[in-house]
């Protein structure tokens, strides 16, 4: 079984079967003519159930084989131009490339002395980011496992402060007394985030949306004095650059006044905008970012990076300290006396990959232009492709794009039922992705269920996003042909 250990004898074992599935993988993506092959739960999980993992099979070409049955020809492929469904990009292969690094090398972020250059590459990514956003001298961030980890640590580091007592605060909160402001169309791990910091439900004030689905700052100024009011602490007002939903972006700059004025922490959650820190043409939709006390970004959304690759960002370096705790055997406090970095020293995890690779290699590759022409290749499709549904009679659509999202709706003629036109759009989504034609997402507006793109792949074509609403009217056609037929 040492045969199977990566070390200085196994090395040539290790190219060969390295090899042996990069060519299969290869083989597959030059021949995948589609997103998905349609394969329900009932046919795949037997195949799975029945593979004894106590009876292995010893030879690598075997074992592919089985991962062809059970995984690769199945499995949803994001690079596909008619994947238009969540937020999910097709990769870069210098990403890719430094992924396979990475994990064959094994480093662990957490200390200085199982990682050495990777501390400082990380290190360097986040100067870099926090330099792009704008932040200043005093900024400092570390990589997370997404932007929910990056969300959730923004918030910790937003209610210590708070209990500590921001400037001109005359005492430190209760954190019974604590509220987060956030749009009705903000991410749900915010309100995630306020149950794990024991916050409570109540927690997070919803502030209304705009017809554009950005935050009504009026509506934030109003809850930020109702706050004052009744005796309670604003903690942090989350500003997204980039509904998840809808990829709108709200009003940076007027959020930012108004943390200032009433002294609560702004926290952006770019995740899915933080491709904007990279455009050459659109990087002024996100202005107002820099003023920001926490910023999350998601590589692994708009940078091209495979999964994991996020940062969490902060303005001041020090309030990173609400996340430092020491033991002896990993990080004891005679490190920092001795300027050794150590990254878990910012994190809320211990053992870390070194994810920043794939962001370093993209970067030394391509360059940061090279991402940023990229992502302003879907942000200009999305805007083409909501031309095509503006002016399709068939669809209603419900907001213009900032980012690379359209959210649309099958309006049909002869039907003005509007829970029939819901089962209309459902049942449309779920036989696209039952034909494996394309895959589309869906989310609720006002109630009612609409159909949703979420455009990242430079290689979709505006030919594509019509096709694709094509066979979406044809579903959806099927399905009221069919309910008639049943009711007569």
């Amino acid at each position: 079984m040492r045969s199977h250990l990566l070390n200085d004898l196994t090395a040539e074992h290790y190219r060969r079967s390295v090899t042996e599935g990069v060519e299969r993988v290869a083989a597959k993506l030059a021949t995948t003519d589609r997103p998905f092959t349609g394969v329900t739960v009932d046919a795949l999980a037997p195949r799975i159930e029945r593979i004894d993992l106590d009876r292995p099979l010893h030879d690598t070409t075997a074992v592919l084989d089985e991962l062809e049955e059970v995984y690769l020809r199945d499995a949803i492929y994001f690079h596909h131009p008619r994947y238009l469904a969540h937020l999910n990009c097709p990769v870069v292969i210098p990403a890719v490339l430094g992924e396979a690094v990475l994990s064959a090398v094994n480093s662990s972020l957490d200390t200085w002395d199982q990682s050495a250059g990777g501390t400082l590459i990380e290190r360097r990514l986040i100067d870099w980011t926090a330099e792009r956003i704008g932040l200043g001298a005093a900024a400092d961030g570390v990589f997370t496992s997404g932007g929910t980890q990056s969300n959730l640590q923004a918030l910790m580091l937003a209610r210590e402060e708070a209990k500590a007592g921001r400037a001109g605060w005359e005492h430190p909160a209760s954190p019974a007394k604590l509220r987060i402001f956030a749009s009705e169309v903000s991410h749900f791990s915010v309100k995630k985030s306020a149950q794990l910091l024991g916050l409570g439900p109540d927690a997070v004030v919803t502030v209304p949306v705009d017809h554009d689905k950005r935050m009504q700052t009026v509506a934030l100024a109003h809850e930020l004095e109702r706050c004052a009011q009744d005796g309670l602490i604003p903690m942090a007002v989350v500003a997204t650059a980039g509904t998840t939903d809808f990829g709108s972006i709200d009003p940076l700059p007027e959020i930012a006044e108004l943390c200032a004025q009433y002294g609560v922490w702004m926290h952006v959650d770019a995740a899915y905008g933080c491709g904007l820190l990279a455009s050459l043409k659109h990087r002024d939709r996100i202005d107002g970012i820099e003023r920001a006390d926490s910023v999350t970004v998601d590589y692994h959304k708009s940078f091209f990076q495979p999964v994991s690759s996020s940062a969490v960002l902060v303005r001041d370096s020090a309030t990173l300290r609400h996340a430092t705790y020491h033991a002896e055997y990993l990080n004891p406090r005679r490190m920092v006396r001795e300027r050794i970095p150590n990254q878990v020293d910012k994190s809320l995890q211990t053992t870390r990959r070194f994810d920043a690779l794939k962001l370093w290699m993209t970067l030394r590759v391509m360059g940061a232009d090279g991402i940023g022409e990229l992502f302003d290749e879907v942000c200009d499709l999305a805007a083409e492709g909501w031309e095509l549904l503006a002016a399709d009679p068939r669809f209603d659509v419900v907001v213009r794009p900032s980012l690379s999202t359209l959210v649309f709706r099958y309006i049909p003629a002869a039907v003005t039922d509007p829970a029939e036109i819901d089962r209309a759009n459902l049942y449309a989504r779920r036989a696209l992705f039952a034909s494996g034609d394309a895959v589309v997402a869906g989310t609720k507006v006002g109630g009612r269920h609409y159909l949703k793109f979420t455009l990242l792949n430079p290689e979709t074509r505006a030919t594509d996003i019509a096709a694709v609403l094509d066979l979406i009217a044809g579903h959806a056609e099927q399905y009221l042909g069919e309910s008639l037929d049943r009711a007569s």
